[in-house]
C-alpha cells in the first residue's frame, strides 16, 4: 500500500498557514495572522529585477549564490551585523526559511537532537521533523517578556544535540537578547560541542533595546541567517543568506542545489540592490512599525486588555485567557463570529497558551478594529 513517509506525515502544520487559508475563505476578515509587510517593494529594487530580466540574467547561478550578491552580503555582515565575514562564507537562499532547511539537513542527523525556542517560529519544529531530527524546546523567560534564558537552554541539552536555534528579535514574542545573553548561548554552544543557530530574520526592526549577532557577541560555533523578506518588504521574493564555516557553507550549498538548483536570478539582483542601495525605506518602515506599536497597545489598555510588550519585530501577543478557553478556541471563535484573524500562541509553543498573535503587518484601521472587535469577543466570553 502506497503511504506518506513517516518523517514528514508526523511533521507539524503550520497554524499560521491554517489560519491564513481560513481567512481567504472568508470575505472581509481583518487580517491579523500573517507577518507578511504591507508595504511594496522598494522602488529600486524593483527596478533592478526589471532590468536583469530585460537583459535576459533569467538563467540558473551557481548554487551558493551570485557572486555579486554574497559580495554585497558579506559587506553588509561586516559592517551592519559587526562580524568578520567572507562571500565565500556566505550562501545565497530561498529566504531564511530555505537557510534553516539548507542547514538542519546538513547539521542533523536522523535522531539528533534540535533546541527550539518556546514561543518560537512555527517553522522550526517542522524542518527540524522533515529532516528526521528530533525537536527539543528551551523555555522563554515569560517574567521577562520572553527574554532568553540560558539556563533553560542548558537544561534542555542532550549527548545528541546537533544544533540549538536562536531567534532574536523573536518570532511571536519580539523578544531582543542581550549581548552577555548570546555570548553565553555561543559559549554554551561550543562547550557542548554543537552549533547555534542564529535566525535574525527581523534585525532591522528593534523598538526597544539593540539588536545584537550572535556572531559578533563572542567566538564560537556560530551559523548566522538573514533575510531581505522582512526588511525590505520582499517576502514573495524568496531571497536570504547565510552566513557559516567555509566547510558548512559548501555543504549547505549542495543541500539548497538538490531542491532548488539555485535562487532565482532576478530575485538575487533585487537583492543586490537592497544590500547596497539607499535604506530610507526599512527607516520608514520601521518608524511606521513602532507607530503600529504605540495605537496598539494605547487602545488595548483602553481596553483593559493585558499584553506582552515586545522589544522588536512586528507582532503583538495579546493575553486572552480571560476568555476561559484554550487560544485555539479562541482564535477559531474570533475569526468566525467576528471576522479577525489571530495565530493562537498555542501554534508556537506551550509557553504563549493563553495569548494570541497579532500582527502589525496592516494599516492602522484594521488594527484598530481588529483590536476593538477582539476585546469585544474577550468581553462576551463566560467567566472562566
Amino acid at each position: 500500500m502506497t503511504r506518506v513517509a513517516s518523517s514528514f506525515a508526523n511533521a507539524p502544520r503550520s497554524a499560521v498557514r491554517e489560519m491564513l487559508e481560513r481567512a481567504l475563505a472568508r470575505p472581509d476578515t481583518i487580517r491579523l495572522e500573517l507577518g507578511d509587510p504591507d508595504f511594496t517593494t522598494p522602488r529600486h529594487i524593483v527596478e533592478a529585477a526589471l532590468r536583469a530580466a530585460s537583459d535576459g540574467f533569467t538563467h540558473y547561478t551557481a548554487s551558493s549564490g551570485l557572486a555579486s550578491v554574497r559580495e554585497a552580503a558579506a559587506a553588509r555582515v561586516r559592517t551592519v551585523n559587526g562580524f568578520d565575514c567572507t562571500p565565500e562564507e556566505v550562501v545565497v537562499t530561498t529566504g531564511a526559511c530555505g537557510g534553516l532547511h539548507a542547514l538542519l539537513r546538513v547539521l542533523a542527523d536522523p535522531g539528533d537532537d534540535v533546541l527550539v525556542p518556546d514561543p518560537g517560529w512555527t517553522g522550526y519544529a517542522a524542518i527540524a521533523a522533515s529532516v528526521g531530527a528530533s525537536v527539543r524546546p528551551y523555555a522563554l523567560d515569560r517574567g521577562s517578556r520572553f527574554g532568553l534564558d540560558v539556563e533553560a537552554v542548558e537544561r534542555a541539552v542532550t549527548p545528541r544535540t546537533r544544533a540549538i536555534v536562536v531567534n532574536s528579535p523573536s518570532n511571536p514574542a519580539g523578544s531582543v537578547a542581550s549581548r552577555e545573553a548570546l555570548a553565553a548561548l555561543v559559549e554554551l554552544a561550543a562547550r557542548h560541542d554543537c552549533w547555534l543557530v542564529s535566525d535574525e530574520a527581523y534585525e532591522s526592526f528593534v523598538f526597544d533595546a539593540t539588536h545584537v549577532s550572535a556572531a559578533a557577541s563572542a567566538e564560537g560555533p556560530v551559523i548566522s541567517v538573514f533575510t531581505c523578506s522582512k526588511t525590505y518588504a520582499m517576502t514573495g521574493w524568496r531571497v536570504g543568506y547565510l552566513v557559516a564555516p567555509r566547510d558548512v557553507a559548501v555543504s549547505a550549498a549542495r543541500a539548497q542545489e538538490s531542491v532548488v538548483s539555485s535562487v532565482s536570478s532576478v530575485s538575487q539582483k533585487a537583492a543586490e540592490a537592497a544590500l547596497t542601495g539607499p535604506q530610507d525605506a526599512v527607516e520608514e518602515m520601521r518608524a511606521t512599525y513602532r507607530h503600529r506599536l504605540e495605537l496598539a497597545t494605547s487602545l488595548l489598555d483602553e481596553l483593559g486588555v493585558p499584553y506582552v510588550r515586545p522589544a522588536g519585530a512586528f507582532y503583538l501577543l495579546v493575553d486572552v485567557s480571560a476568555a476561559g478557553v484554550d487560544s485555539r478556541t479562541f482564535a477559531l471563535a474570533l475569526l468566525d463570529e467576528h471576522g479577525v484573524a489571530v495565530v493562537p500562541g498555542s501554534a508556537f509553543g506551550t509557553g504563549a497558551e493563553g495569548l494570541v498573535r497579532v500582527s502589525l503587518c496592516v494599516a492602522d484601521d484594521a488594527i484598530s478594529e481588529g483590536l476593538r472587535r477582539l476585546g469585544r469577543a474577550l468581553a462576551a466570553s463566560p467567566a472562566p
